[in-house]
Order: structure tokens, then sequence, then C-alpha cells
């Protein structure tokens, strides 16, 4: 790594306050930073010393996510090799099939790497054009306010695709992360002062601009003309015995290997981006338990007090947990700190609140059968005002004791 520190060191002065270049300094400094720590000391007699800063906090995630994105590939690849069994198919159709065919590895449900290979050529594209389209985005942005480019797009850049099913095509990828950074962040400041998490901003966008692209029963398989339900979808449409009529089995959604959002199927995995975001005190434990605690109360409520006309109510908790994006939502988005409650109180409110709302949406609206990413965005809205209740109650009651 030496010459690239030799290379950056040389061409610094360019960047700097006076330079030709200096007014693409923001695309440098992130560029340098990227790869190593600043050089800058911090000056003064009072410094506050922790091993974290914001680099390393959204570092931390993607880490944590990466699970879920290796989940993505490999789910994707393998629902694409079994619908293709099913129907006879010898051979993926397109591009992809001139790749997995140069690559020889087959077209088999039981060998991992053919389903792993399968599932990453329609996870990468997506993944790339979110970070190409995404950070151009950030990039001009940053140039045009003169700042530097912020890294939290790292995490949007790898939450977004994981929201989407692997048949979305590429050009409403580009629409919905820059809806999502321009929109949903941009135009309020950049990174710290979006009160709404630019990932499923991006993903409701996608979701009420172009409905048939992202949910039905067409677009969970990279199949050309198979139709597959996801688990809430066929619930929606029939009860619990549209779930036993799609044949999966409560530990097959605890472990992913169903139809969904390619990277929100597998609890396992959000489990473990779980266990590294609360073992590094990136992510809120009361947000995390309070979203949980809120979700199965009203999911035992309401299965308890079930309903003749409503299909949905039929659905215990326990597998209430396991289908849709719940884990992936609990873990990875209610939990973003810019756009969350930061009181400790209002914490247990806002992730009790997004809970109860998972149900809500999904049990009594049977036209949204997911409800995690309109639960987490209503809780977006209101995390300001609880937190301004939460500081003024802690106020009334400092004057009251003063007193």
């Amino acid at each position: 790594m030496r010459p690239l520190r030799y290379l950056l060191d040389r061409i610094a002065p360019w960047f700097d306050k006076g330079g030709k270049l200096e007014k693409l300094y923001p695309l440098f400094e992130v560029t340098d930073s990227f790869f190593y720590t600043p050089a800058r000391p911090t000056i003064g007699s009072c410094q506050v010393r922790d091993a974290i800063d914001f680099k390393r906090m959204m570092m931390i995630v993607v880490i944590a996510v990466t699970p879920c994105a290796l989940m993505a590939m490999y789910n994707t690849g393998l629902q694409a090799n079994r619908a293709m069994e099913a129907m006879g198919i010898s051979a993926a159709s397109g591009w992809h099939g001139e790749v997995l065919g140069w690559l020889g590895v087959g077209y088999d449900p039981a060998n991992l790497l053919a389903c792993f290979v399968h599932g990453a050529l329609y996870f990468l594209p997506v993944y790339i054009v979110t970070m190409v389209v995404g950070g151009s985005w950030e990039v001009l942005f940053a140039l045009v306010r003169r700042h530097e480019v912020n890294e939290g797009f790292f995490v949007t850049g790898i939450l977004f695709p994981l929201t989407l099913p692997p048949t979305i095509p590429l050009w409403q990828v580009a629409a919905g992360i820059t809806f999502g950074v321009v929109i949903g962040k941009e135009i309020y400041g950049g990174t710290g002062r979006n009160f709404l998490n630019p990932a499923l901003t991006a993903r409701a966008f996608l979701f009420f601009a172009y409905p048939t692209a992202i949910c039905g029963s067409q677009v969970w398989t990279a199949v050309d003309g198979f139709s597959g339900a996801t688990p809430l979808g066929a619930l929606a449409e029939q009860g619990m015995k549209g779930i036993e009529a799609i044949h999966v089995t409560w530990s097959e959604a605890f472990l992913g290997t169903i139809q969904g959002s390619m990277g929100e199927t597998s609890v396992v995995a959000c489990l473990i981006g779980a266990a590294i975001l609360l073992i590094c005190r990136v992510a809120s434990w009361r947000i995390m338990l309070s979203m949980l605690l809120g979700f199965l109360g009203l999911a035992t409520v309401v299965w308890a007090a079930g309903s003749q006309t409503n299909p949905a109510f039929q659905m215990p908790p326990y597998w209430h947990l396991v289908v849709g994006g719940f884990a992936f939502g609990l873990v990875f988005m209610a939990t973003d700190p810019v756009s969350a409650a930061i009181t400790p109180v209002g914490q247990w409110i806002y992730g009790g609140l997004i809970g109860a709302m998972v149900i809500l949406v999904r049990v009594v609206n049977m036209g949204f059968p997911e409800g995690v990413m309109l639960a987490i965005l209503f809780g977006n809205v209101f995390a300001p005002l609880v937190d301004h209740y939460v500081v003024q109650a802690n106020i009334r009651r400092r004057r009251l004791r003063s007193a």
C-alpha cells in the first residue's frame, strides 16, 4: 500500500485550498479516507477518546449486513434453480445462462456453488447500479456544498438492494435510489439531517410507483414464466392453508430458503447481524426489544381474537416472526440512529409503536400483506415528536424537583 500512499500524498496539494483541483476536494478526501485514517490530529486540551467514530460505525453495519447479502445470493439462485428443475428447464435464459455455462457450475438446486453463482448474477448488478447511481448523487451534493462525502451511503447502498426482488429492472433501481438519496436525504441537508430512512424511502417510492415490479407472485423467482407467492401473499389469499399449499415449513422460513425480497428472508442471517451490532454497541437494544415485544404482543392478541372473514388472523405469532421482512427491519432499518428516536424512553415508545404497526398493516389491511416498510417509515415520522415530549416531560419533572 506504500505506492498508493505516496501517490495520494503527491497529488494532495492539487486538492487543498488554492490548488487547481480545489473544488474536487470532497472526491479526493473520500478516496483517501477510504484506504487510510485521516492524518490531521485533533488539537486542543479537551478531547474525548473513543474507539468508534462515524466511519467505523458505518463499516460495522456493513459487516453485520454481510450475512444477509450472502444469503441473498444463495437463496436467489436456489429459488431459480428449483423453479427451473420443476419446469424442466435445462439452462438459464439470456446473459445469465451464458455466464453460468461459461463457468460450468450447472443449475442443480442441491449444489451450493451453483445456487450462489446464479443468485450473484442477479444481486450484484442491482448492488452495482445502486452504488454507482447513489454514490454519484452523494458526490455531486458534496461538491456543490463543499463538504466531505459521508460514509453513511455505504449502508444505504447495501440495504436498499436487499429489500428488492431479483427481477427488478435496473432502471427502476436507479430511479429508486435517486429518490431515496435526493428526496429522502440530501434535500434535508444530507447524512445526519434526514428524518426518513433513505433505503426504505427508496423502496417505498418503487412500491407505489411501480407496484407490479416489486410485489405480486411473479417477481420473486428469477425464471421467466414462473409464478410463486411469498408466505404472506399466500396468507392474504387463503389463510394458513395458503402457506401449506406452497410447501413452506417454519424451519425453511427461519433459515430463509423461501420466496421474498433478496436479503430479507433469513432470520438466521439477521440474528447474526443483530449480535454484531449489539456487541459493538452500534444499534439500540431498546429499539430491538421494544419492537419485538410490541410485535409479539399485538400478534398474540389478534391470533387469540380470531376472525371468520380475515384469514390473516389465523397466523400464529411464531409464524409472523419468520415470514416477511420483520427481522431485517428490526435489526437494520428501525435502529437507524439518524431517523430513530434518540432518548432512552423515546426508543421504547418508538420501537413498540413500529412493532404494533407491523401487525396492524399485515392483518387489518389485506392490500399490504407486508407491513414492515410502512410501519418503520411511520415510526420515523413520529420519532422527533416522541423525543420532544420525552424531553419536555423530563424538564417538567426537574422543575418540580427544584421547586
